[in-house]
């Protein structure tokens, strides 16, 4: 678990690979009670709405982004602020990663500021974000 003491400018958060299905978006939009058939019927996703295919969730990415932070703080640490944006969207199929990395420490504070990003196969950032931690020592 990281430290107020021990984490650094540059330390990197692990990344989480994430790869949804058809079963885990279903179990997600029922979860929040989300009817959009994007997350769900392909020849409405693609005929109507015009996207390549089944939509990945932005909540759901923000969701997985909060659990990298939440994971790699432990249960020492509090999640002071969170917030991201969903730039690009993501399909069914796509392998996606959460991750991050310390961008900001304030010793005085104890405070520590995360650059957080959900990124796609090709390695691009399609929802970015930014987090503050609180560490203890």
């Amino acid at each position: 678990m990281p430290t107020l003491s021990t984490v650094t400018v540059g330390t990197r958060l692990d990344e989480r690979t994430h790869e949804p299905s058809m079963v885990s978006l279903f179990l997600y939009n029922a979860a929040i009670w989300n009817p959009h058939r994007i997350h769900f019927d392909a020849d409405y996703t693609t005929q109507i709405e015009k996207h390549p295919g089944i939509v990945v969730d932005g909540p759901l990415q923000g969701d997985w982004l909060s659990q990298a932070v939440t994971e790699w703080l432990g249960d020492d640490g509090e999640l002071v602020e969170f917030e991201y944006s969903n730039r690009r969207a993501a399909y069914l199929g796509e392998r996606l990663r959460a991750g991050g990395e310390v961008v900001e420490v304030d010793r005085h504070a104890g405070t520590v500021t995360l650059q957080i990003y959900i990124k796609n196969t090709d390695d691009t950032v399609i929802s970015p974000g930014r987090a503050v931690v609180r560490l203890g020592d």
